[in-house]
């Protein structure tokens, strides 16, 4: 695996996410969520934050690794790698954060933006690993 790749990848991600809930749509983020301000983020918060984005570009990279491998696959390109990202991302992360919303009472609207965002960030993860 590719150790730069994996860091630009959880890198482009992370200020993805940030600009998302932040200059992009924080207002949007803050009336989703019932709250008035955004709360200040703690170091250690941002910290752990950009080291799930690792751990998600790293395992990302890991199935790359494997579906590249396979002759179905065609060549390793920035294209191919946000469509795989995309189908991990509503397969794994849309599906496993649905239960928020079935079962603990979240907001549909909330987990739609918030599905959105992950969107955006797999989508560029997997056009920096497909593409590095």
């Amino acid at each position: 695996m590719n150790i730069i790749a994996i860091v630009v990848a959880a890198t482009v991600a992370f200020v993805s996410a940030f600009l998302w809930n932040g200059p992009l749509f924080g207002k949007v983020a803050l009336r989703l969520s019932n709250q008035t301000e955004q709360p200040k983020p703690k170091g250690s918060q941002i910290l752990l934050n950009y080291v799930v984005f690792l751990v998600t570009a790293t395992v990302m990279a890991g199935v790359f690794w494997i579906a590249f491998a396979s002759p179905l696959m065609g060549d390793r390109t920035w294209f191919r790698g946000i469509i795989i990202a995309l189908w991990l991302c509503l397969g794994f992360i849309v599906t496993s954060t649905s239960i928020e919303v079935i079962w603990k009472g979240r907001s549909w609207k909330l987990w739609a933006f918030e599905c959105a965002s992950a969107f955006v960030a797999f989508a560029l993860m997997g056009a920096v690993l497909g593409a590095l």
